[in-house]
């Protein structure tokens, strides 16, 4: 890993936008997005509205030592949640970023085993980092040195409602 990369709120929207861009230029057609929490939540109530798809949602965790830069052990939910019944058909999984790649081949072998109905599966993440050992469907930056993503909503990971201002 090298360097840092810091993300504003305009640019991190930008991203959210191409990325949905990019899966509407593919062609390809999904029935539900499943997001990953957290990271890929914003990403996927975006694509879930602008896609007229249901939202489904599934927590992981593997970032909770050192105040989350650094990697531990996968945790990925039991459960998926939404209100629109299970998933089934073809699938489109967003999350923010892929690091390693584990969790995203993690959720995807777990899909296949739990999800029967489901047809197919594709991955989006805006930023995909040469360190993952897989390669996502969609992306929109390809980071060769695979730095630190400084996200616009991480302020709030060392803060307390206490702090706030106004």
């Amino acid at each position: 890993m090298a360097g840092h990369l810091w993300v504003g709120w305009d640019e991190y929207h930008r991203h959210i936008e191409q990325l949905a861009r990019n899966v509407h230029d593919s062609g390809y057609r999904f029935d539900h997005v499943l997001c990953l929490a957290r990271g890929g939540l914003r990403i996927g109530d975006v694509f879930s509205r602008l896609f007229k798809v249901p939202l489904h949602i599934q927590s992981t965790s593997s970032y909770r030592e050192a105040a989350g830069t650094q990697q531990g052990e996968l945790r990925i939910a039991g459960n998926i949640t939404s209100t629109a019944g299970p998933l089934a058909g073809r699938i489109l999984l967003i999350d923010d970023l892929v690091d390693s790649g584990v969790t995203l081949e993690r959720v995807q072998a777990d899909l296949a085993l739990r999800c029967r109905g489901v047809t197919e599966v594709r991955s989006a993440v805006i930023w995909y980092k040469a360190c993952s050992i897989m390669r996502p469907d969609y992306y929109v930056d390809y980071l060769p040195d695979s730095p630190w993503i400084h996200q616009p909503f991480e302020v709030y990971d060392e803060m307390t409602v206490d702090r706030l201002t106004g």
